[in-house]
C-alpha cells in the first residue's frame, strides 16, 4: 500500500524530566546516527530510508514560551496528521508522549498504545509534576485517550503504579513474559511508545535511568515486527547523549527508526 512519506519529528524537550536533563539533545544524535557512514539508510523491507518518498524530516518543534510547550508539541503533530502522514517522534523524556497522543487521539478514536519501558509512568504526580516524564500514561489513561495500554519490559515499578495499573485496567509484561507479551500484541491500530531503558543497558547505555535485567535489541526488533496491526504513529525517547558511549544508544536507536519507518509504510 502506498503512503504519505513517514514525517520525522524532533521533539527536544526534556523540562519534566527527573534525576537529569539531557534528552533535548536526542533528536540532533538519532539524526546524525541516521546519516552515519558507519550504517547505511536501508532497513529491512527495502526501503532506503534518506528517501523522501519513504521518509521526509520535517524538523523540529518550534517552541516560544515555556508555558506553551506541550500545545507546541500537540500542535506539530497535528498539522502532520492532518497531511495524512503518520508521524515517527525523536526524543525528548517520556513527557513528550502525552501532548503527542493527544494529537494521535483527536484524529482517530480506537487506537492502542504498546509502550515499551522499564517503568510504567503511571505516577498520578511525580513530585508535584503531574507533566513530569514519570506520568505520561496516567494523563493517557485518565481522559481515556487510548484504547488499551500494554506495557512492556517493566522491571522498575511500585505500589502506586502497580495500582494505577490496576485502575487502568493497564496490560503489563515484564521482561520474563516476552512471547507472552508478542502473543498479546493488538491487531488494531497502534501506537508505539519506547524509552530506550527499556533495553537492557548492555544494549542502551545511553540513558538517564539503568535498570538492568531488560529487553534485547534483537527483541525489540522482532516485537516491531510482529505487531500484528497498523503502526500509525511511533517515538523514541530519554535518549541522553552525554551518558552514550561510542554512540551506541544513538545507533540502536537509529535502526530503530528505520525499521519503524517500514512497519509505519506497511498497511
Amino acid at each position: 500500500m502506498t503512503h504519505a512519506p513517514i514525517a520525522l519529528l524532533g521533539v527536544p524537550w526534556d523540562r519534566h524530566s527527573s534525576h537529569a536533563r539531557g534528552p533535548a539533545l536526542a533528536p540532533g544524535a538519532i539524526r546524525a546516527a541516521l546519516s552515519n557512514g558507519a550504517g547505511n539508510s536501508f532497513n529491512t523491507h527495502g526501503q532506503d530510508v534518506s528517501d523522501q518518498a519513504v521518509m521526509i524530516d520535517v524538523g523540529d518543534v518550534a517552541f516560544i514560551s515555556p508555558d506553551e510547550e506541550a500545545d507546541a508539541i500537540t500542535r506539530a503533530v497535528a498539522d502532520q496528521l492532518a497531511l495524512g502522514r503518520r508521524v515517527l517522534s525523536l526524543g525528548g523524556d517520556h513527557a513528550v508522549t502525552y501532548p503527542i497522543f493527544r494529537a494521535f487521539a483527536a484524529h482517530r478514536a480506537d487506537i492502542a498504545i504498546v509502550h515499551i519501558d522499564a517503568h510504567p509512568d503511571l505516577y498520578d504526580d511525580f513530585e508535584g509534576n503531574p507533566l513530569s516524564h514519570a506520568s505520561p500514561f496516567a494523563r493517557i489513561m485518565e481522559q481515556g485517550l487510548a484504547k488499551r495500554l500494554i506495557q512492556i519490559g517493566i522491571r522498575a515499578s511500585n505500589p502506586h503504579q502497580d495500582a494505577q495499573a490496576a485502575r487502568f485496567g493497564v496490560e503489563t509484561y515484564p521482561p520474563e513474559r516476552f512471547a507472552d507479551a508478542l502473543a498479546g500484541l493488538p491487531s488494531g491500530p497502534v501506537y508505539l511508545s519506547i524509552d530506550l531503558d527499556g533495553l537492557d543497558p548492555s544494549f542502551a547505555p545511553g540513558v538517564n535511568h539503568y535498570e538492568p535485567g531488560g529487553l534485547t535489541t534483537r527483541e525489540l526488533l522482532t516485537l516491531i515486527a510482529a505487531i500484528p496491526g497498523p503502526v500509525v504513529g511511533a517515538d523514541v525517547v530519554e535518549l541522553a547523549p552525554g551518558r552514550d558511549h561510542l554512540d551506541m544508544t544513538a545507533m540502536v536507536a537509529a535502526k530503530l527508526v528505520k525499521e519503524l519507518v517500514g512497519k509505519m509504510s506497511e498497511t
